[in-house]
């Protein structure tokens, strides 16, 4: 666990080596300047004893203030760095972690939810954040100043010092082979926060659902659950911090009571002045500081192991979707591939065989019903997962061989589910690129036909949509989402159940808005209703993950046993249930 640790922080703190540089010699300077004030105190009160003057004991007095305010500058500086330090190297890991997030695939995210991973990102790199800033500087300063203790202590006395390294090492060797007991405590702690965390998550986002359903009582038994056991795990952690505290502070009490005992004798047997026994005693109250920052800093180690171990394991997890070599596509619309393609997102199949291959410009209608594996194919063709039999092509390319971003950045998605950003009408189109000029946004609404209902928003751009701002429809959402896609001016536009649950006057204007977006492009329109895939070039039925049904939208609609016929006769996409 500690090589673990020490790997995370070399990674993290190498870049960041002349503020810890910085921060060890403030550290240092902090220590020289403490063994040295007792030192002054032994010279005043031996040389008060003796008679000096009071003029010359005045400035033994000036320079041990000195010395005591310049330990106390040394120490805030000291503070001030290490929290920098803290925050720059915990923020790079937060980063990491988050990039890491999201360059996963969807399995993986499947298999976490979006509370689990906030917790892990931000709550375990909390957890760890007094390991970056101060562990390895205060381990080695509180070193240096035990040692630096000792070695004085042997100076007046050896038995005083042998005395007292006695007890030291005992508190050290407890430190260092008696945290396990914490250790396995703060980590039960850091996955109960994460349960927690994942369960609000959900019931906050289900929160219509568990209203209408009147699924509150439910809602809270099960908060009450996962409050209870980090309840019952964080205390159970917090005693076991406490007794490991305590028995380095009985250490401590034995050692000192002892040190005390044994410079009281030899000041009575004449071997050493009231000097110093003052010198030992300070010293020996000195020794709880490296002992109890030791103390404490093993004991946030032993708290950290939970969240470093979690930030390991995350690290560690690698995307089943990976990074091909290709850097390019032909331009303009992109011809599609699906050769006899499989795929199961865990035991039984999703698709089973399906193939279709679709010319630049044409655009391929999927029907089918509510599992049949359509909104599957839009998640291969975008690399979210993998086939595990068959291949996709784009622009004849195995999309397996492109990078990832070469290929999203050539494909075009709308679902029914937009999700907005909080920000203005500018940002959710555009993405926060400032290089998009505004006359250029304007043309895209113009473009789609979408004028009348640009200018009828309060600000043009400048509306502020999503969180804190403006409140807008699901369909008002989609069509922000077609005016991404259209900027992006993709090769491949797929549109997953885009027009359903919308009134009638908003889908009008969607439909066209569509039609003018897949103009000059391949489509792939994933719909329930027949009127949606009206401007489909192709039309193929799923049924079970199979092709139940693969042809041209007229030859089909003249066709008596076609199935497609069928539905046009009935009205009706309901009819494939």
């Amino acid at each position: 666990m500690l090589q673990t640790g020490r790997s995370l922080l070399a990674t993290y703190l190498r870049p960041e080596w002349p503020r810890a540089a910085l921060l060890g010699l403030l550290l240092v300077t902090g220590i020289a300047l403490q063994l040295a004030n007792p030192q002054v105190a032994r010279i005043f009160i031996d040389r008060a004893r003796s008679g000096e003057p009071l003029e010359r004991l005045s400035w033994i007095a000036l320079l041990f203030l000195g010395i005591a305010l310049f330990t106390q500058v040394a120490t805030v500086a000291e503070t001030y760095v290490a929290e920098n330090l803290g925050w720059r190297t915990t923020n790079a890991l937060r980063a990491d972690l988050t990039r890491h997030v999201l360059d996963s695939d969807s399995s993986f995210h499947a298999e976490h939810t979006p509370g689990e991973l906030i917790e892990r990102i931000d709550g375990d790199v909390s957890a760890i954040a007094g390991f970056f800033s101060r562990f390895v500087v205060e381990v080695l300063g509180s070193a240096m100043f035990l040692v630096g203790v000792l070695v004085l202590l042997y100076r007046e006395d050896w038995h005083v010092g042998a005395l007292l390294t006695i007890f030291a090492l005992a508190a050290v060797l407890f430190m260092t082979r008696g945290g396990g007991f914490v250790a396995v405590r703060a980590r039960a702690v850091r996955e109960a926060s994460a349960d927690l965390s994942s369960y609000l998550e959900e019931r906050l986002t289900g929160l219509p659902d568990l209203k209408t359903s009147g699924a509150d009582a439910y809602a809270m038994r099960g908060l009450q659950t996962r409050l209870a056991a980090r309840f019952h795990r964080a205390r159970s952690s917090a005693m076991a911090g406490a007794a490991f505290n305590g028995t380095v502070a009985v250490l401590f009490a034995l050692g000192t009571g002892a040190a005390l005992a044994l410079s009281t004798g030899l000041h009575d047997a004449g071997a050493i002045t009231l000097g110093t026994v003052y010198l030992v005693f300070r010293y020996t109250g000195m020794l709880h500081q490296p002992l109890q920052r030791l103390t404490r800093q093993m004991n946030s180690f032993q708290q950290a192991t939970g969240g470093i171990v979690r930030v390991r394991e995350l690290l560690a997890t690698r995307a089943r979707v990976t990074d091909g070599a290709g850097t390019s596509l032909p331009l303009g619309p992109l011809s599609v591939e699906l050769e006899d393609i499989s795929f199961a997102y865990g035991v039984d199949p999703v698709l089973r065989g399906v193939s279709c291959r679709l010319a630049p410009g044409e655009v391929l209608g999927l029907l089918g019903r509510t599992g049949s594996g359509k909104t599957t194919i839009s998640r291969l063709l975008f690399r979210m997962y993998d086939p595990i039999a068959g291949v996709v092509r784009l622009g004849g390319t195995d999309i397996r061989r492109l990078r990832l971003d070469v290929l999203r950045d050539r494909i075009g998605l709308v679902t029914q589910d937009v999700e907005l950003i909080g920000g203005t009408l500018r940002d959710n189109v555009a993405l926060f690129d400032r290089s998009v000029p505004d006359g250029r946004l304007r043309d895209v609404f113009g473009e789609l036909g979408l004028q009348a209902w640009f200018r009828a928003l309060p600000d043009g751009l400048d509306t502020r949509l999503g969180l804190g701002g403006r409140g807008v429809s699901a369909g008002e959402a989609q069509l922000v989402a077609l005016a991404r896609v259209f900027l992006k001016d993709p090769g491949l536009v797929v549109l997953d159940e885009a027009s359903s649950r919308l009134d009638l006057a908003t889908e009008r204007l969607l439909e066209r808005a569509m039609t003018r977006l897949l103009h000059g492009r391949t489509g792939v329109v994933i719909a329930h209703r027949l009127t949606t895939v009206e401007r489909a070039d192709l039309i193929a039925i799923l049924d079970e993950g199979r092709v139940a049904e693969l042809g041209r939208r007229d030859e089909l609609a003249s066709d008596p046993a076609s199935r497609f016929a069928g539905l046009l006769r009935a009205g009706m996409a309901e009819a494939l249930a």
